[in-house]
């Protein structure tokens, strides 16, 4: 369905139901010009920074995420406790959010493992009376420790995520919750966290450091409170009035002059692109979701859709400010209130005129991937929207192949060790960033208006963005057994239908 005739058939019909779409009355659709976000102005509910947008402090010092404590006293085994629970934090001056946090931080503590290590973490559920999982985003582990919805954790009991990190897996990782219906609640309100796994030949010069930027974004009411989802964020996913690095808003780091750092950038959001550029500094990209490229690729600029990754080595060689900063993207929206995501300035780099000490310069080949052998057989997924009547009233839904998420029913059954061709194809009227549970991919090609292109580099994909009206051709292959899920990872659009199930069987 076209977006003009999208909207007219009732912008604003977007109340979950449990068959995972939304649903009004037709008597109720005369009130929406009087509902939060639905009245064509721009302001918190139609995720736009508006005049009477709280105000949150900038230029602190950058906070490095605190490490989650390693409590194995064995080489080789990472064991630790992670509790979701209720917290109170300071975003603005003189006001207290209440918030979800692990181990009472958001962004959540930061987990560093080793290739080859073993990984056991015990999850507390505290959440009120809510289910919960983590789900160990791209991270290669067992179906049955992937932390999915057909596995939730009930509110106020534990259970114990353990696997094994197998060579070559290392990456810029992260977790988050999955619970089915809940997963974009409890996202928005604080629980995400990064999860490093790094190598033990690392071919990236220490010297270079390892600084992880989880970028998340946040609207408050102005008692500092997090107001619910709105029409709008349903139907477009939640945009903030604030993107927070690390939790901060615009944070400062202090560099020499010629200093070389790694960066990782981690978009957390559950809806926001984020089309990013330095100003003031050069950017080479090493490394996607999975891990380091082939080799180095210089980038001026790089678009980041929600649950993306970017490893980037960025290079000041010049004193004074240098700026993350966003730029225009058009993602497509529903409805008014379009948010001005250009110009917004993540995060500045203080460069000094003191020389920085001599580093080595970065490797020209980083590590071998060997491309996906053929394929043993194609898949066709087609994204969608649709708005529908029924006898209660009209039905909105995010929808693959034309179906609805539904727990209980298998959508596609693959075969263990064996390649397949994915062709993601998007005729909805905005973009949809693909997720695959389970493995990494590779991008093998994209169409667009009948233009064919492939990707500049080879890449470990677990997530990729499908802009509206193309088509994204993707190599795969499950090496585990067990249900796995792929997704949209606009989190609302997620819950709105856009997800299937995948049996990986023998």
């Amino acid at each position: 369905m076209h977006r003009r005739g999208f909207l007219a058939a009732g912008l604003a019909t977007v109340l979950a139901s449990p068959r995972a779409l939304a649903q009004m009355k037709l008597d109720d659709m005369s009130s929406m010009d009087s509902m939060p976000g639905m009245s064509g102005h721009a302001g918190h509910d139609m995720g736009a920074m508006s005049q009477g947008a709280t105000m949150l402090p900038e230029g602190k010092a950058l906070r490095e995420l605190p490490l989650l404590a390693n409590e194995s006293g064995r080489p080789g085994l990472f064991k630790a406790r992670l509790t979701a629970e209720p917290a109170v934090t300071r975003f603005a001056e003189g006001q207290d959010t209440p918030i979800l946090a692990y181990n009472g931080q958001s962004p959540g503590p930061l987990i560093e493992a080793f290739e080859g290590d073993r990984v056991e973490i015990t999850f507390a559920n505290r959440i009120g009376e809510e289910a919960s999982t983590i789900h160990w985003h791209g991270m290669p582990v067992p179906a049955d420790q992937d932390g999915s919805p057909m596995d939730p954790v009930a509110a106020g009991t534990d259970r114990i995520y353990a696997f094994d990190l197998p060579e070559g897996s290392a990456g810029s990782y992260w977790y988050h919750p999955h619970p089915h219906g809940k997963t974009a609640e409890q996202v928005y309100r604080g629980l995400a966290g990064a999860f490093v796994v790094k190598s033990k030949g690392d071919p990236v010069p220490a010297d270079y450091g390892d600084t992880v930027l989880v970028l998340t974004d946040l609207r408050l009411a102005a008692d500092g409170s997090m107001p619910d989802n709105t029409m709008s964020d349903l139907m477009n996913g939640r945009v903030g009035d604030h993107v927070l690095v690390n939790g901060q808003k615009n944070p400062r780091l202090s560099v020499a002059m010629g200093a070389r750092r790694r960066l990782r950038l981690y978009n957390a959001t559950n809806a926001r692109f984020l089309k990013i550029a330095f100003d003031g500094a050069s950017m080479t990209i090493i490394g996607t979701d999975g891990g380091l490229l082939e080799k180095p690729v210089a980038a001026a600029e790089i678009l980041l859709s929600p649950a993306e990754r970017i490893e980037l080595v960025v290079s000041f060689d010049k004193p004074g400010p240098a700026t993350l900063y966003t730029l225009d993207y058009d993602r497509g929206w529903m409805g008014p209130g379009r948010p001005a995501d250009a110009g917004l300035t993540l995060l500045t780099v203080d460069v000094s005129e003191t020389p920085a000490q001599a580093v080595p310069p970065l490797p020209e080949r980083l590590r071998p991937i060997a491309p996906l052998p053929a394929p043993a057989l194609s898949r066709r997924l087609v994204l969608t929207e649709t708005m529908a009547m029924n006898a209660t009233g009209m039905e909105m839904g995010f929808l693959i192949n034309g179906k609805a998420f539904d727990m209980a029913r298998v959508d596609i059954v693959a075969k263990a060790g064996e390649t397949e061709l994915w062709e993601i194809v998007n005729q909805a009227d905005m973009d949809h960033p693909f997720h695959v549970h389970g493995t990494q991919f590779q991008v093998f090609e994209r169409e667009r208006d009948g233009i064919t292109s492939k990707p500049s580099y080879l890449a470990w994909k677990d997530t990729v963005n499908v802009a509206r009206g193309e088509t994204v051709r993707l190599l795969l292959r499950q090496e585990r057994r067990g249900l796995r899920m792929y997704h949209c990872h606009i989190l609302e659009h997620e819950q709105l239908g856009m997800m299937g199930v995948l049996d990986v069987q023998a």
